[in-house]
């Protein structure tokens, strides 16, 4: 606040901070769309090359966007782990459902299915999630100004870390739905979106943790497969958990199983944590 007679400090247009905070978050949806464009009209050994460039410049495009703008950890902040599981979940997005389904049936046998599709809904998604990011943080510091005491801001934050969840998951609903629908896809989205809230808010352990339980439990499924197959009595019934799964819901359903129980977590963490007054302390 300025003192008495002293003009306050000039700011910037609204529309011009918001362009320059969110112009990153566009990245890696621009990213993802011309790496999709590429591996569309492109064959053979070229296409693999396509393929691997896009996948460094989508992996650049993502890391802009966690590090400018409302997806930014305070001081740079964060588990360097995260990202290295951020990455495996996002690896058996593309291509975790059809390695499962060729282990299951005794393979891998050659090249299996890859499903790009919901990894470009995830990279569209992540502009509505920096909006909504940006949104909340800006309401819940001038919900502190307004609220009468720490139960009054708790009880009128929480309404808004709903709304500000709901947004970005409509969205990345509607573009699986243009893309490749994949429940999977959608319980890994709204795990990522409350794991980089918690990680700007100062909970960047706990959001690492939970990546890091959504992935190993993906990777033991995989593990418990291949396990299966070893000539030891009693291992055969260590698939017995995934087949059961598989044969259920198909093979999307590990992936939706495994980060939505994560997401739930986070999201039970997140509704005390982020209701706090001192998590939306301005440095």
């Amino acid at each position: 606040m300025p003192r008495d007679g002293e003009p306050a400090a000039p700011s910037a247009s609204p529309r011009a901070d918001t362009d320059g905070r969110l112009l990153p978050a566009l990245a890696p949806g621009a990213a993802a769309a011309l790496t999709g464009i590429g591996l569309a009209t492109t064959h053979g050994p070229l296409r693999l090359a396509v393929g691997a460039t896009g996948a460094l410049l989508l992996t650049a495009a993502l890391l802009l966007a966690v590090r400018r703008g409302p997806l930014r950890a305070p001081d740079g902040g964060g588990v360097p782990a995260a990202g290295l599981w951020t990455g495996w979940l996002a690896a058996y997005a593309v291509c975790g459902d059809g390695l499962l389904t060729q282990v299951l049936s005794g393979g891998p046998d050659g090249p299996w299915d890859l499903t790009p599709g919901p990894v470009l809904a995830l990279a569209l998604a992540v502009a509505p999630a920096a909006w909504s990011a940006r949104l909340f943080a800006a309401r819940a510091r001038r919900r502190i100004g307004d609220s009468r005491g720490l139960a009054d801001f708790a009880a009128g934050i929480r309404p808004l870390l709903l709304g500000t969840l709901a947004l970005p998951l409509l969205a990345l609903t509607l573009l699986l739905a243009l893309t490749g629908f994949s429940s999977g896809a959608l319980a890994l989205g709204a795990l990522l979106l409350l794991a980089r809230l918690l990680t700007v808010h100062g909970f960047p352990e706990k959001a690492s943790a939970a990546l890091a339980a959504a992935g190993s439990a993906e990777a033991l499924a995989l593990t418990s497969v291949l396990a299966a197959r070893v000539p030891v009595p009693g291992f055969d019934a260590l698939a017995a958990p995934v087949r059961a799964a598989v044969d259920t819901g198909g093979p999307g359903v590990v992936p939706t199983l495994v980060c939505g129980a994560a997401a739930l977590g986070l999201l039970a963490h997140a509704t005390g944590s982020l209701s706090r007054a001192s998590a939306h302390a301005t440095p």
